[in-house]
């Protein structure tokens, strides 16, 4: 749980890790995560543990509901993992299907366990983020991306 949350920082040339644009939260992984992964709270826990443990977001035609953020750590179950609730995350995983440019909502775990891909207007989870860049266009199979508060 965040104890502050810093107002504004302005440095020019930020790393990823000095984002103040984003928020990021730790959870007990509940099965083996790789980082970049898309992941969601554990529906198999029960009580407040649903929100304590996450797995990787499991393949939904729709969009996966669930989705709660990226990964930035490869997680074993039971290891802690630092996830992305919110803002800028780079390395998302996406191999399945084509995210074409910048400015694209994007779906959580369309079309692959784990992954974001452009969503259609038949997805059913709403938009879990919005694409920064095309796919592959700083790493194979990955993309930057603006994560939408979701937890």
């Amino acid at each position: 749980m965040a104890d502050s949350t810093l107002i504004q920082s302005l440095i020019i040339g930020a790393t990823a890790d000095q984002s103040h644009r984003r928020q990021i939260e730790t959870f007990l992984a509940g099965g083996t995560i790789v980082a970049g992964d898309v992941v969601s709270s554990e529906p198999s826990k029960t009580g407040p543990d649903k929100a304590l443990y996450v797995i990787q977001a499991a393949n939904v035609a729709t969009g996966n509901a669930l989705a709660i953020g990226v990964a930035l750590d490869a997680a074993a179950a039971g290891d802690r993992v630092r996830v992305v609730v919110s803002g800028y995350v780079e390395g998302v995983n996406c191999t399945a299907g084509t995210i074409g440019a910048a400015g694209l909502a994007l779906s959580a775990g369309k079309g692959a366990a784990g992954q974001v891909n452009a969503s259609a207007n038949t997805d059913l989870a709403g938009c879990f983020g919005v694409s920064l860049e095309a796919k592959g266009a700083t790493t194979a199979n990955k993309v930057a991306m603006m994560v939408k508060p979701q937890f």
